[in-house]
């Protein structure tokens, strides 16, 4: 059976405490476990360095559960990554920059929440001036090349400040585990 390493990537502030993301956390995780052997963080709640650098090469997928905090991870998130991805054992000296990632054959998935409106993306006139959710999730998506891992179809809900709609959310994610994982 698969491994599957699942992770909240929530950072808890009196103004925004987690509960979408820890839905779709949830919701990701009851999906996964019918078919996966499913390992989780929530990077909040604290972790230990080593056990995340042996969950990391024992999954063959990783799931990231996350908001998006001014155009970016939150900084737990953030130092979450600075402290588990080490040297000779995510990555080494390449050929070429960037090409001595060591996770070869392991895929990833973002799973983001936004306060910004999906019409924003992909238009000229809109806030992020023609850039995709793919786009302004770039340096993420860099890491992981960096890795040699594999990039799955993002998943992202919009909005969410003006018009939350968690049923459809989890509805919604559920549909899209099943296209983005199929073999």
């Amino acid at each position: 059976m698969k491994q599957v390493l699942l992770i909240n990537g929530h950072q808890w502030y009196a103004h925004s405490q987690g509960k979408l993301n820890q839905t779709m956390f949830e919701a990701i995780h009851k999906q996964l476990e019918k078919e996966y052997n499913v390992a989780t963080t929530v990077v909040n709640q604290g972790f230990e360095v080593e056990e995340e650098r042996e969950k990391y090469l024992s999954a063959d997928i990783v799931i990231y559960q996350t908001p998006i905090f001014w155009f970016s991870l939150p900084g737990k998130f953030k130092s979450y990554f600075d402290q588990v991805l080490k040297r000779g054992v995510f990555y080494a000296k390449g050929e070429r920059y960037g090409r001595g990632g060591l996770l070869t054959g392991k895929k990833y998935m973002i799973s983001t929440t936004w306060g910004a409106p999906l019409e924003e993306f992909g238009t000229k006139d809109g806030f992020f001036n023609g850039k995709t959710v793919e786009d302004v999730l770039f340096p993420i998506h860099c890491m992981h090349r960096y890795m040699d891992m594999e990039q799955l179809e993002s998943f992202s809900v919009h909005n969410i400040f003006k018009d939350l709609q968690v049923d459809k959310y989890v509805k919604d994610v559920k549909q899209h585990l099943k296209k983005a994982l199929k073999e």
